[in-house]
């Protein structure tokens, strides 16, 4: 942790403080069946629309972090989320939440360009790897904390929740006020002394940049994969005949674990190539993914979990950082948006396929599907992202010069990165693949259908992906 900047940790302080105070995206959908008494239906169709608000918001808080600046994008962000929370906690009728929600999806959304866009200005990059996976590290230490606390003072009621992380979120945008200075870099003067206004870009122009199209195609992949457990897991354990809070204990997992080991996780990460490290992640969620078609106990679920979220620790600070290497200095804040747009569109797409997946062909068809989609997205960052992403590993340190492998040799080094997880003690895909009886390629099987009102509350778990965010986040 040492060797970062003081504003990347006043930037992690606000993330912190953000995270600990996310009680509406814990317990939306059970607000809304529960207090307000709409139906399951209506709650999974509130949760896309959050989802659906990110996939405008990523792109406008991308723009507006590289034209306005990282910091007012921030704090207008921060105070426009802490108004929509305040909102829901007096407003009761359908069309107003789902207003209201949609807009929030947008103001947190808009928010996450401008940080990943500050981590890229502040910190090197030889250590923005890590700097990413800390701040990753923070979300998810903020919002185990959310969840345990706002279970714990449930007493309160939903709309105290609420409020109180109107408040959080509004001290989040006091902490980035107050402490965070801008660091958007400054545009070259004119012959005139006026500073030139910069390129403008769109998100097409953006997109036209081959080797960022091809990482952001990648990463939807990879995000709708990542996002499907969230509602397809509890359909799937309810047909194996589990109770619901089975589910609740297996999915603790993720958070657990990200919390316990993203630090070591990074340990073992941080002299790897990127794209080495891209092709593991998929490979994990494949792994992971397709196990849980062969699992039925809550104990083998928990370990497909375990699978997938050592994936999730690796590809989401591995892909922030690949992003900031693509972008060019001045249009950070864009290449962020457009990645983080991937993100939303994944937490979009998987809750309303996997719904139809579960209830129509099955949990088999839909595993199976998540594993197929996930190695491909290993093949394609093997085969198409070796020259775009080489020279650039985080071992390199500041002003080295080492090659990256790509391609078959970037494979190999994926397999080294296995190597040093199992002998430190990490779960790898082997180990899982041995517990759940995958052998490699194993064909994926299980499932039966189950309602709809557990998907909305999965889908509340993380937002756009986490976080991605994805957003994951």
């Amino acid at each position: 942790m040492s060797g970062l900047p003081g504003g990347f940790w006043w930037l992690w302080l606000s993330t912190l403080v953000n995270r600990t105070g996310a009680f509406v995206l814990t317990f939306l959908s059970l607000f809304l069946t529960q207090e307000l008494g709409f139906s399951g239906w209506y709650a999974g169709l509130v949760v896309a629309l959050h989802g659906l608000g990110g996939i405008a918001g990523s792109p406008l808080g991308g723009m507006l972090s590289d034209r306005w600046g990282r910091r007012p994008t921030m704090v207008t962000g921060h105070l426009a989320a802490a108004a929509c929370a305040a909102a829901l906690a007096v407003v009761t009728s359908a069309w107003a939440v789902a207003a209201v929600v949609l807009l929030m999806g947008v103001a947190m959304q808009s928010v996450r360009p401008a940080i990943g866009a500050t981590i890229a200005d502040q910190v090197p990059e030889h250590d923005r790897r890590r700097a990413y996976a800390l701040n990753y590290w923070a979300l998810n230490l903020g919002f185990a904390i959310a969840a345990i606390g706002g279970g714990a003072a449930l007493f309160l009621g939903y709309r105290t929740l609420f409020l109180l992380e109107a408040l959080a979120t509004a001290l989040c945008a006091l902490i980035v006020f107050v402490r965070l200075p801008e660091t958007r870099p400054e545009l070259p003067v004119n012959a005139d002394g006026k500073r030139s206004a910069g390129p403008r870009l769109t998100t097409l122009d953006v997109l036209r940049d081959g080797p960022f199209r091809t990482l952001v195609l990648l990463s939807l992949l990879v995000c709708t994969v990542f996002s499907t457990p969230w509602v397809g897991l509890p359909l799937t354990m309810t047909s194996e005949g589990l109770e619901p809070d089975a589910y609740g204990m297996v999915i603790a997992v993720n958070g657990v674990v990200i919390v316990a080991f993203q630090l070591l996780v990074n340990k073992i990460t941080e002299r790897r190539s990127p794209v080495a490290l891209l092709v593991v992640s998929a490979l994990l969620f494949a792994v992971g993914t397709g196990a849980t078609a062969l699992v039925g106990s809550p104990l083998m679920f928990a370990v497909t979990v375990v699978v997938w979220t050592i994936g999730e620790m690796v590809y989401i600070p591995t892909n922030a950082a690949a992003t900031a290497l693509l972008a060019p200095v001045h249009a950070r804040g864009r290449y962020q948006g457009v990645m983080g747009m991937a993100w939303s569109v994944g937490g979009f797409v998987a809750p309303v396929t996997a719904g139809w997946v579960v209830t129509g062909p099955g949990p088999d068809a839909l595993w199976l599907g998540c594993a197929a989609v996930a190695v491909v997205a290993a093949a394609g960052y093997a085969l198409l992202l070796g020259r775009a992403l080489g020279g650039h590993g985080a071992e390199a340190g500041p002003g080295a010069g080492a090659e990256v492998p790509a391609g078959a040799e970037a494979v190999r080094d994926a397999e080294a990165v296995l190597d040093a997880a199992a002998g430190a003690g990490v779960v790898t895909g082997a180990d899982v693949a041995a517990g759940a009886g995958v052998a490699a390629g194993a064909d994926v099987a299980a499932g039966g259908p189950a309602g709809a009102g557990g998907a909305a509350a999965a889908g509340t778990r993380k937002a756009g992906a986490e976080e991605a965010g994805l957003s994951a986040v």
